[in-house]
């Protein structure tokens, strides 16, 4: 057996554990972007795709750690990014402040499929509903709008009073929308009807900045501007959790995190700082610098792996040292 094969092997079967986690280092940095990245994704393929201020968006293969691609969208600009069910296409939010449209990019090309024109105002949310051909995106307008990736109309709107943190769960039948302290689950399929559910978020009444679902649908996370991290279980609502970053600017958006199995959240923070929390005990595991100009770093697991990926002003990989191991082995 080839020994890159070997070592695929036995990533993906050892645990992820504190120790395995405390172990995390860089195994691969890319520091040839010209701004901040402000957004990534993962496919299930073993692809990463990044958006930066730099005005590019970028194609990477994860498991080869190369850069396959680089587009530029000068004219404008990308601000949030995300996969399509296909790797080789991505739909993007712009950065322009005159045109809020969404596109749907082909990477092979370079050539747009499809544009979504609905927003008035900077898209701050995108999520992608899995194994189906439907979005949805939140913006600053205080709309959020349900769309078909095969057709430039919206399907359907929905009016929220305050900034909006939209996510589908793994199975696409539910999606969340958070903001003004509490999120508001939706039956994807008659949404029109309002939400099914509502769940206070522990008095937090700021802006919501990300709302995400574990891999088993059972837990949720939501990242908000004061730089909270909260914790809840998403079919009672209930708090389990909260944890406490530096908040980041403004203009940014606090990135958090769930591992595949969701036993740990990995967060950003406004200092330049990733930290990781075991679900389970509460406990801070992990707190790593990763910017040297102590500003916000955006962290996101890759599909099951052990592995995450750090966005800043350059795009790192982090994968467990082995030999570190054995010294957390020893000092038990």
């Amino acid at each position: 057996m080839p020994g890159g094969a070997l070592e695929r092997e036995e990533r993906v079967s050892m645990e992820l554990t504190d120790e395995v986690l405390k172990s995390m280092e860089v195994g691969m940095a890319f520091r040839d972007y010209n701004g901040r990245i402000s957004s990534m994704d993962f496919h299930r393929t073993n692809h990463l795709v990044t958006a930066s201020d730099d005005e590019s968006i970028r194609l990477y293969d994860v498991q080869n750690a190369v850069c396959l691609k680089t587009i530029n969208s000068k004219k404008y600009g990308v601000d949030l990014v995300c996969f399509a069910d296909n790797p080789a296409t991505v739909i993007y939010s712009s950065k322009n402040g005159w045109d809020e449209s969404l596109r749907l990019l082909s990477l092979n090309d370079n050539k747009y499929l499809r544009y979504f024109k609905g927003h008035h105002d900077r898209v701050v949310s995108l999520s992608l509903c899995p194994h189906r051909e439907y979005f949805v995106s939140g913006s600053l307008d205080r709309t959020v709008l349900l769309w078909d990736q095969r057709t430039e109309k919206a399907q359907g709107l929905l009016r929220v009073q305050g900034r909006p943190a939209v996510s589908y769960d793994d199975q696409g039948m539910v999606f969340a929308i958070a903001f003004g302290g509490y999120i508001r689950m939706f039956d994807a399929r008659k949404y029109e009807k309002g939400p099914f559910d509502i769940f206070p978020v522990g008095g937090d009444n700021l802006e919501a900045n990300v709302v995400k679902f574990s891999n088993d649908g059972r837990l949720m996370l939501l990242t908000t501007t004061d730089g909270h991290v909260h914790v809840l279980d998403s079919f009672r609502g209930t708090v389990i959790s909260t944890y406490n970053v530096k908040p980041v600017s403004s203009n940014a958006t606090l990135e958090a995190s769930f591992s595949p199995d969701g036993m740990y959240v990995v967060s950003g923070s406004g200092d330049g700082s990733v930290y990781a929390w075991s679900v389970r005990s509460g406990k801070l595991v992990l707190a790593i610098s990763c910017d040297v100009h102590r500003s916000s770093v955006s962290p996101l697991w890759a599909p099951g792996s052990l592995m995450f990926a750090t966005g800043s002003s350059e795009l790192s990989f982090w994968i467990p040292d082995l030999s570190k191991l054995g010294s957390f082995a020893g000092m038990k």
